[in-house]
């Protein structure tokens, strides 16, 4: 016979069954020992003191342990054998009791009747038929017994047996349907997210769901019994004493809200969303019930798509909108001790590229991590887009924000070995204190930073109420060199550039003027470090070189080169080597008649990527000079790795080299070093007679300046084309 395990309340159901039984087993039992002793023959009233005994051997039995035996199926199977005992006792007595027939259905009738409490309808009706079987036995041994009293009396005990089988029937399945719901509602608790805990006005864990093994790892007998609070965080106590206060005093049925954590069985804390009901006044509960949920993934997710809405993805740093809004807190709370730094890095769209944007990726959080280094961790540092960062100083303390903007120029100014490349980054930053509004000030330190750039880069630039002027000023610059490269307004001046020794006219060096419709003819100075800015420089620097190609195909001068100086940006811009291998088709002029002038500052910025531009110009067939030589960081060792024509040696050298033995030996050095790397050299800034007989001495190669020409347009370059031998092949 299967037996199901037991919960509390089906030990508690037997225990009860079980002492109820043995009670009446022992009344009836006594009485039988007082028939016994009143009614049997004197001969056989002996048979009082055994009938006695087991009475009192049931009783005996009806006090022992059942509540811990019960829980063991053997032993509620077991039972059955007392029952079975007690029809062949009881027949036993009344087949010697002269009422026996009429005693023995009653009692016979009782146990079958107790055992349906207990037991199913199986053995329910076995224990009818056996107490039938016991009826049958008895009537030999009253022969005086009316048939019709029998067949009654058979009736009603089939009629009971048949009864109480299909009350057994029927209650083993209530019990089987309870069971099932049961394991249901258990599965159910078990398997949800939510843990549901009652709590008595001590405090004190009542009851728990199995859930509570699922969501924080704890047996529900394990905390039963417990104090709450041994599970609550001990920051959290406080708040929960309090809340469960406000929520026993508070009316029947109150909800109430509480975030809070929970230690789990593994001693980590889960962060749970616990909401209460005040259950206090119900007979049923008298307890407050808890159900809790576990929101820590919840609070993850809502810690990444802050981290999303306020944090930059690629630094970590802070992002546009998060360093704004602590920008308008911070002036409004103390507008005039707010501080903003605008740091942004110079030429990093040749980074991108010429390298790629994984390497601007990688460059961008090496420099992050530099500036994060080198300020205060209560001072605000955002990435606000691209290669712009930016610093928020609520409180100088007395400090400098000068001081801090030259540290971070030098900390940028490092070399960074990126994607297998050594790179110096630069960068301009502008400086902004006060305002009235966040906005203002961000505008402000917008202006300064703009200002650091147009004073030559890799510095930092106070704010100045005249910068709006200035700004004012250079977008109308800009809005008139849009409109000078549509309407052909620039034009381009040539300077000779001679053979020392002869003088003889060698090629020219080509240099952009801007024939402005109201201000007449404007210098490079006026205009080019706003093009550079604005990038207008690269369409500008492209005109400029397909113009003097064309104007040397129209001179049509065997020998004659002609010199076209690249700006940073046009050296960084991806399409350089395509725009100058056209630049020769459309004019039919020969590769080597062509040199290209670069800076070293250029070259130093990314001297493997420039290495790669050079070699890809020289493929072209065109000649490479290296401008205004020694005034950077001259190194043989890119001297030796890029393939270089002519250094051009700056006229910062050559206005003393008559006169000053230091700027005499640095000349010796060049043309020394220009030889042995068999490179030609050319002295730039030539006035005197003194200076170019100085420079001829020393060796120096070709020589250009005001004493052989200034620059002029193409016109007068003819003139000097005309005069015999004028120019020729260079040496």
């Amino acid at each position: 016979m299967p037996s199901p395990r037991l919960d509390d309340h089906g030990v508690d159901y037997w225990t009860r069954q079980i002492r109820v039984g043995a009670l009446i087993a022992t009344l009836v039992t006594l009485l039988g020992a007082v028939q016994v002793i009143f009614v049997w023959e004197p001969e056989r009233r002996w048979w009082a003191a055994p009938v006695a005994a087991a009475a009192l051997t049931q009783a005996v039995l009806g006090t022992l342990p059942w509540r811990r035996w019960v829980r063991h199926p053997r032993v509620r199977s077991g039972l059955i054998v007392w029952w079975v005992l007690e029809l062949p006792a009881l027949a036993l007595l009344a087949y010697f009791d002269p009422n026996g027939v009429v005693y023995y259905l009653p009692c016979a009738m009782l146990i079958v009747i107790l055992a349906t409490a207990l037991y199913p309808a199986t053995v329910v009706a076995g224990l009818g038929g056996l107490a039938v079987a016991g009826f049958l036995a008895l009537l030999p041994g009253h022969p005086g017994t009316s048939s019709v009293l029998v067949a009654g009396l058979l009736s009603v005990m089939g009629c009971v047996v048949l009864i109480t089988a299909i009350i057994a029937h029927n209650r083993r399945r209530l019990d089987e349907r309870r069971r099932v719901a049961e394991r249901r509602t258990e599965a159910l608790l078990q398997n949800s997210p939510e843990v549901v805990i009652a709590i008595d006005r001590d405090g004190e864990i009542r009851y728990a769901t199995p859930s509570m093994r699922t969501v924080l790892g704890h047996t529900p007998e394990s905390v039963t019994g417990s104090p709450l609070t041994e599970l609550i965080h001990p920051d959290d106590r406080p708040q929960l004493r309090s809340w469960t206060a406000t929520l026993r005093s508070s009316p029947p049925g109150t909800i109430a809200e509480l975030e809070t954590r929970l230690r789990r069985a593994d001693g980590s804390w889960a962060v749970l969303d616990a909401i209460g009901t005040n259950g206090l006044h119900d007979p049923d509960l008298e307890a407050i019930v808890l159900s809790v949920r576990d929101i820590g993934p919840r609070k993850t997710l809502e810690q990444q798509l802050s981290r999303q809405a306020f944090c930059d993805p690629l630094t970590g740093l802070s992002n546009r909108a998060l360093f704004r809004d602590r920008l308008e807190h911070a002036t409004a709370r103390r507008a005039a001790d707010v501080t903003v730094l605008l740091i942004d890095l110079d030429d990093f769209k040749g980074v991108n590229d010429n390298l790629g944007h994984s390497a601007g990726d990688e460059l961008l959080t090496a420099l992050a991590a530099r500036l994060r280094d080198n300020v205060r961790p209560g001072d605000t540092l955002a990435r606000l887009g691209g290669d712009e960062f930016a610093v928020l100083i609520e409180d100088l303390d007395g400090r400098d924000p000068g001081a801090l903007a030259e540290r971070l120029l030098h900390e940028l100014r490092q070399p960074l070995t990126i994607a297998g490349h050594d790179l110096r980054r630069t960068a301009s930053i502008g400086v902004a204190t006060g305002g009235e509004s966040g906005e203002e000030l961000l505008r402000n330190a917008d202006l300064a930073m703009y200002a650091a750039k147009r004073q030559g880069r890799n510095a930092y630039a106070r704010f100045d109420p005249g910068m709006y002027a200035s700004l004012v000023n250079e977008a109308q610059l800009r809005a008139e060199m849009e409109t000078a490269l549509a309407a052909d307004q620039f034009v381009v001046h040539y300077q000779p550039v001679v053979d020392l020794p002869t003088q003889r006219l060698t090629g020219v060096e080509a240099l952009v003027r801007w024939q402005h419709p109201s201000r007449g003819l404007l210098g490079p100075q006026h205009f080019i470090d706003t093009a550079e800015d604005s990038g207008l420089i690269v369409p500008l620097g492209r005109w400029v070189l397909r113009e003097s190609l064309q104007q040397l195909a129209r001179w049509d001068r065997p020998g004659l080169k002609v010199n076209v100086n690249l700006s940073a940006r046009q050296f960084q811009d991806a399409a350089l080597v395509t725009d100058v291998r056209d630049a020769l088709a459309e004019s039919g002029v020969e590769p080597a008649c062509l040199t290209l002038e670069i800076t070293e500052s250029m070259l130093l910025q990314d001297i493997d990527v420039a290495a790669d531009t050079l070699h890809a110009l020289r493929r072209l067939g065109v000649r490479l000079a290296i401008d205004d030589f020694g005034t950077g960081y001259s190194s043989l060792n890119y001297l030796k790795r890029l393939p270089v024509d002519i250094i051009k040696i700056d006229r910062a050298f050559v206005t003393e080299v008559a006169t000053d033995p230091e700027d005499k030996a640095l000349v010796d050095a060049v043309v020394g070093l220009s030889q042995a790397l068999r490179m030609q050299t050319v002295a730039e800034g030539i006035e005197t007679d003194d200076q170019w007989t100085e420079l001829r001495r020393l060796g120096c190669d070709f020589g250009q300046g005001y004493l052989f020409g200034r620059p002029v347009g193409p016109a007068a370059i003819e003139l000097l084309l005309s005069e015999p031998a004028a120019a020729g092949p260079a040496r």
